[in-house]
């Protein structure tokens, strides 16, 4: 896709909420193809995520407890960027104040948009290597049980269906990507139109 398209035109930003770390707008905008609308779009600072390694290839994990869909979680370490924060340093912070543990080795694997329908919000991915124990000091909000899982078999709960949050299923492809390859796409059937 060509990237010097042209872009939306603003006309008018009404800000709705306004909260610690993101805020809430609707947007009168022209778009690109000449349509006017109004976008509704959650502006956030940013995230990281961190897919961190034990010495034996298993991952740290937690059990987290998500009130908007009010249901326990299993998923990766992750977090909000504090204003002014490298995405690097917040995936520092955010993988000891909820696993208890420091890496002295992280490997960024790229940034991801995870809602581009409606938020601006890029998320940074991380592996984390050669973990050491640190303090856990989880937010009053944070409600998590920390677990170890094989890389393998984290493959096999987001296939069939333990894994759902969309954050750890993508970042734990992206380690298996980083760390195996592409896998070998599946032969293509030659269909005939009819």
């Amino acid at each position: 896709m060509d990237s010097t398209k042209r872009k939306a035109k603003v006309h008018r930003i009404q800000k709705h909420y306004q909260g610690h770390l993101f805020s809430f707008v609707s947007e009168d905008v022209t778009l690109p193809n000449g349509s006017r609308a109004e976008m509704a779009v959650v502006r956030h600072p940013g995230s990281t995520a961190v897919v961190p390694f034990l010495d034996d290839n298993t991952v740290v994990m937690e059990i987290q407890y998500r009130h908007a869909v009010g249901e326990y979680l299993l998923e990766i370490p992750a977090g909000t960027m504090e204003p002014g924060e490298l995405p690097l340093d917040c995936a520092k912070r955010e993988l000891e104040e909820e696993t208890g543990f420091a890496a002295t080795r992280l490997i960024e694997l790229g940034p991801v948009h995870l809602l581009p329908a409606y938020s601006d919000e890029i998320t940074h991915v991380y592996i984390a290597r050669d973990l050491i124990p640190a303090p856990q000091r989880l937010d009053n909000d944070e409600i998590l049980e920390v677990v170890h899982y094989p890389f393998e078999q984290t493959i096999r709960m987001i296939a069939d269906g333990r894994i759902t949050d969309a954050l750890t299923v993508l970042s734990l492809q992206k380690a298996w990507f980083y760390l195996f390859g592409m896998p070998n796409p599946p032969e293509r059937r030659r269909t005939r139109m009819r």
